[in-house]
């Protein structure tokens, strides 16, 4: 896919940041669309579809987080990645925009170059997972690249997507320990500027829904499955 075909919703309240985003965005040759809050969002993501939504927390009219919780309900939105963008860097701020479907979570200020990259890696990871798809069945658990889906005794287990591509990464090779710096580039790619408990919190939540039993902690390396 080239950049012109690549659709990118902007959505904040401060027209500076639209501004200067969508300008530095605009100049990769990706197609721009801009929001001030959750409900124009929400309207023009129905109609445009847009490959990455890059939402601000707080907003007037309705927040980020219910409208990142909104876009996760429609199908035809499934595979849009969706990165927060917000000056809000407490940790319960960063739960609660994993917990509503985030895949990434990014601090301002940040420089429009290093944005541009990460905006660049998340959509070469998505590319890469989108030319694989294949199923990988491991202990009676298939995991569905293509679809994003995981079946678990019958039961389909929806999960955002970046705890979906860590999942799969550590059940392709049960017994591995991945190191820390491994999960980061192989899930969140060298250019994506990740908090220090990213991590953390998202085995957190796959204990959760997968089950505490798989997931084992190597304190000072990383994490590995074991079924």
């Amino acid at each position: 896919m080239k950049n012109k075909d690549i659709k990118i919703l902007l959505v904040d309240d401060e027209p500076d940041i639209l501004e200067i985003v969508g300008y530095n965005l605009s100049q990769e040759g990706y197609k721009i669309f801009t929001a001030e809050n959750g409900k124009e969002a929400i309207s023009i993501a129905k109609k445009e579809i847009p490959n990455l939504i890059i939402l601000d927390v707080m907003m007037p009219e309705m927040d980020g987080i219910e409208a990142c919780e909104t876009i996760r309900k429609m199908p035809d939105l499934e595979h849009t990645i969706i990165t927060f963008l917000t000056a809000r860097s407490e940790d319960y701020s960063q739960l609660a925009g994993f917990d509503a479907g985030a895949d990434d979570y990014i601090a301002k200020p940040i420089k429009p170059k290093v944005l541009v990259s990460k905006v660049k890696a998340l959509l070469r990871r998505l590319k890469e997972k989108e030319e694989k798809g294949d199923v990988l069945n491991v202990n009676g658990i298939e995991i569905n690249r293509e679809e994003y889906k995981i079946v678990k005794d019958g039961n389909e287990i929806i999960l955002p997507r970046k705890e979906f591509e860590l999942f799969y990464l550590l059940a392709s090779k049960p017994g591995k320990v991945f190191t820390r710096e491994e999960i980061l580039d192989k899930v969140w790619g060298n250019e994506v500027i990740v908090g220090g408990r990213t991590i953390d919190v998202h085995i957190r939540k796959l204990r959760e829904k997968i089950g505490d039993d798989f997931f084992k902690t190597i304190k000072g390396v990383g994490y590995k499955i074991e079924f």
